[in-house]
């Protein structure tokens, strides 16, 4: 379980740039429950990953995870707990080692060949297979000459080869073609549900937010403004959630992007 309670954070306090990027946030998240954040650029969601990973220390408030209390620990602290993707493909993998190479050193083998057993290789090549990409035959190939759907399927595994307690997706596929895309999150759904994981997903695709998961967050100035799950989740429309944004920030949302569901 996820409980941030009450946490705040701004940056370049006491200036002309001083900018309150979480303002007084409050989240519970259950084991096992998949939660999709939408909201403008801006509205704080990448921010608080990075509040949940330990990039900064928060000015206020408290982030617990399971038994842990995070609030103060440093960032390589919390790693081991947390598996992460970002929106660029390039980051979460080693471009210049090659793919058994990557998987050893997310799996704890020390990546080096000369430390990967025929068990280890096995292991890789059906995990690999899994991803329906052929990636099982190119084991020794560079990480770097692969697509970036391919690439970011792999950081997938990776971070989760060892089952995180929380797993943290931050627009891992907005940087991707549709069709591309639509692989990834294909995967990631399935490795989510076939390891029960813990995650959230920010996401600009209003419509993958409906679609994907069990519970649906929408920030805006630091803040969660709209939460829901369950029944009430169900038959939600891209209108209904720009709705849900009017009444509770009191203004028009405008991202055409999310509106339209494009990736």
């Amino acid at each position: 379980m996820l409980n941030i309670s009450h946490v705040s954070k701004t940056f370049n306090p006491g200036t002309v740039n001083a900018k309150l990027a979480l303002d007084d946030l409050s989240l519970r998240v259950e084991d096992g429950e998949f939660v999709t954040i939408i909201g403008a650029n801006g509205a704080g969601k990448s921010t608080l990953f990075n509040a949940i990973c330990g990039s900064f220390i928060t000015d206020s408030g408290s982030i617990v995870l399971d038994d842990l209390d995070m609030t103060l620990l440093p960032e390589y602290r919390r790693a081991k707990q947390i598996g992460r993707l970002f929106q660029d493909p390039m980051r979460g993998s080693a471009p210049g080692m090659s793919i058994e190479e990557n998987l050893a050193l997310a799996a704890g083998k020390g990546g080096w060949l000369s430390r990967v057993s025929r068990a280890d290789r096995d292991e890789f090549r059906a995990r690999l297979s899994l991803l329906g990409m052929g990636l099982e035959d190119r084991m020794q190939q560079p990480v770097g000459l692969l697509s970036g759907g391919q690439r970011q399927a792999l950081t997938l595994m990776m971070a989760t080869f060892n089952p995180p307690k929380l797993l943290l997706l931050d627009e891992h596929t907005a940087a991707l073609d549709p069709a591309s895309a639509e692989k990834v999150l294909a995967i990631t759904r399935q490795i989510v549900d076939e390891n029960r994981l813990t995650c959230l997903m920010v996401t600009h695709n209003m419509q993958s937010a409906l679609d994907l998961g069990s519970r649906t967050i929408m920030m805006d100035r630091g803040r969660v403004i709209f939460d829901v799950k369950g029944e009430k989740r169900k038959g939600l429309t891209i209108a209904d959630l720009t709705e849900q944004f009017r009444l509770a920030a009191g203004k028009v949302f405008d991202n055409d992007r999310m509106l339209l569901g494009v990736d």
